[in-house]
């Protein structure tokens, strides 16, 4: 367990003080629905383009995109290569025109285009997927913070939850957009100051560029992989295509991101803020990645556990398992001195560097089987039925050994391999969210830390107050005062957006205690998205472009498009960055089957 320095304290507490205070402060008396739900309408193209990016960029950008570059290098970046398609294609054709209707929400458009059930199933779709993020934002630093630090889980959800309940019920939209320039500049100051510590940590013969090689000898710094492979999730097709469906529908459709450029004074600002964040989010995300490869060069000089959850650690090594382990952390020692002894040769010599590049190509291999191995040990010892099932898997398999051309043989032994890679995707297991907190915990130096656990909750917070501020305004709009029979007047919005602001804070913080870890958190976020956005974004698209297709066929369109989309997530038909486009494809082609087919039936 990690003891924090007072000084870490005060600057961690401080700063999220600060910025609770201020919001609070800066937006108090907002009693108008204008001024609640669109910030009345002054916002600057800059706070505009900050408060889009710090809306996507939760704590899980922080603590996920690092551990994932770790792992695995800079190919994540992909994901975003359609995301400047996306903020064009929105500036020429969606803020126009909701500008024009002047709406409070994205799905006031689809009633006068469609009809009320159809806006309102659309808006019940982002409810259901939005409300989900929002607690897997609280739940993912609370998680890692709890197991570093030894905190209490619960108790640290409901303190992230309850400051951003008290300055999102206090000032609405305008507390949101405020709040989030402060916490950007708090993201962007401990990010930078990480990538330079990190950098100054590397040994003093090691410059910079021969960082760059040792990491490119692994593979991290693939960037591009231009493959048509349906199996690799990450690839320049997938972020063009997918990734740009998935943008035009988050940032499009997706009251959190919308109600940010809503509030804007113009189309003109409207526009330059979401140009602003087209041009400067790949960079960043480029830039969180960087430091996350950075962290790998420094294990290549220093000891790094064989599994970043030292409380999974110390269960094994109490296991029966513990010998094993232990003979591993061994094996694990001896092959670090060796890569730390070629890395050192890689950057003093210029001549041997292609031998060199595949020495360390090989070791790497050697030890990410060694952490495979260290997370079927934990899984052994934490899971015993798990344990029941592989070794009783593991005897039929030797039993059918004598004839290994045996079908049943073959067949065995991969559902041996299945269970084996599947014991890494377990919560005690799967510590690549945990490397990047517990590199912070365990190097930098007092006060950075305290500054590097700020960024994480305000990022947190940040994406969290977006979401329950898009949450509560869709509840009060959409459904709520939609379906009054009479004008209840703007001072009742205002109070019942409060109300619906403060209930969905709260359904945050529980589904946040209730939630559980996935293979990588980001990818989490990302899967959730994914289930929805695409029949969403379809939903926007047969409003914009085909005039014939009347409101019940896409609202039954709709509704068999989602099954279909579940389905697909749920028995793996595609990389789920590929259900964005498939949903959008599916809603469209569905809704005009239904328009030719039934179009009087459906008429009535």
């Amino acid at each position: 367990m990690q003891t924090l320095d007072w000084i870490d304290w005060l600057v961690l507490i401080a700063t999220l003080l600060v910025i609770v205070g201020y919001g609070t402060w800066k937006t108090r008396g907002r009693n108008s629905a204008q001024d609640y739900i669109k910030g009345g309408n002054s916002t600057k193209w800059w706070t505009i383009g900050l408060s889009v990016m710090a809306t996507q960029a939760s704590a899980i950008t922080f603590l996920s995109t690092t551990g994932q570059a770790f792992s695995d290098g800079m190919g994540f970046v992909q994901f975003y290569f359609g995301l400047p398609i996306a903020m064009v294609i929105i500036c020429l054709v969606f803020i126009p025109l909701y500008h024009r209707l002047k709406v409070y929400t994205a799905y006031e458009f689809l009633e006068n285009r469609f009809d009320l059930k159809t806006r309102s199933l659309t808006a019940i779709l982002f409810l259901i997927q939005r409300g989900l993020a929002a607690g897997i934002t609280i739940f993912a630093p609370a998680i890692i913070l709890s197991v570093v630090l030894g905190w209490n889980i619960v108790t640290l959800n409901i303190v992230i939850g309850v400051l951003v309940i008290i300055y999102t019920v206090s000032g609405g939209t305008k507390a949101v957009t405020v709040t989030q320039k402060q916490q950007m500049f708090v993201i962007f100051a401990g990010m930078i100051a990480a990538l330079v510590i990190i950098i100054n940590l590397i040994p003093d013969e090691v410059s910079f560029r021969d960082a760059i090689d040792i990491a490119g000898a692994t593979g991290k710094m693939q960037v591009l992989d231009f493959s048509f492979d349906l199996e690799n999730r990450y690839t320049v097709w997938t972020g063009l295509i997918g990734g740009t469906f998935l943008m035009l529908s988050y940032f499009g459709t997706d009251q959190s991101q919308v109600q940010r450029y809503l509030s804007g004074k113009s189309i003109k600002e409207m526009q330059m803020g979401l140009l602003f964040n087209g041009l400067l989010k790949v960079p960043m995300q480029f830039f969180i990645l960087l430091v996350g490869v950075m962290v790998f060069v420094f294990y290549q000089f220093n000891p790094s556990p064989l599994n970043f959850i030292d409380a999974s650690t110390q269960t094994v090594l109490a296991s029966e398992y513990g010998i094993e382990y232990k003979k591993l952390q061994e094996d694990q020692k001896d092959l670090f001195e060796l890569k730390k002894k070629i890395s050192l040769e890689m950057s003093n010599s210029k001549d041997n560097k292609e031998a060199t590049i595949t020495q360390l190509a090989a070791l790497d291999i050697v030890e990410k089987s060694y952490r495979q191995k260290s997370k079927f040990l934990i899984k052994k010892a934490v899971d015993p039925e798990y344990t029941s099932e592989y070794n009783a898997l593991q005897k039929e398999v030797n039993e059918l050994k004598s004839n290994p051309e045996n079908e049943a043989y073959l067949l065995k032994s991969a559902e041996l391999r299945t269970l084996y890679k599947d014991s890494a995707k377990d919560t005690q297991t799967n510590d690549r969210d945990y490397m990047f907190i517990r590199f912070i915990l365990n190097n930098l130096p007092t006060g950075l830390i305290g500054l590097l656990l700020a960024v994480i909750l305000s990022a947190a917070m940040s994406s969290t107050a977006s979401e329950i501020n898009a949450l509560a305004t869709i509840t009060s709009i959409d459904l709520y005062g939609r379906n009054q029979k009479e004008d209840k007047g703007d001072a009742h919005m205002v109070k019942m957006t409060k109300w619906f602001t403060f209930g969905w804070g709260i359904i945050a913080i529980i589904i946040a205690c209730f939630a559980n870890l996935a293979e990588n958190l980001i990818q989490l976020v990302n899967i959730i998205g994914s289930i929805f956005y695409g029949n969403v974004l379809g939903i926007f698209l047969l409003a914009f472009f085909f005039k014939h297709i009347k409101g019940n066929s896409v609202f039954l369109g709709a509704l068999i498009t989602q099954c279909i989309v579940v389905n697909g997530w749920w028995f793996d038909w595609m990389p789920y960055l590929w259900l964005n486009l498939f949903g959008c494809a599916v809603v469209i082609v569905v809704a005009h089957i239904l328009q030719l087919i039934l179009p009087n039936k459906l008429e009535e």
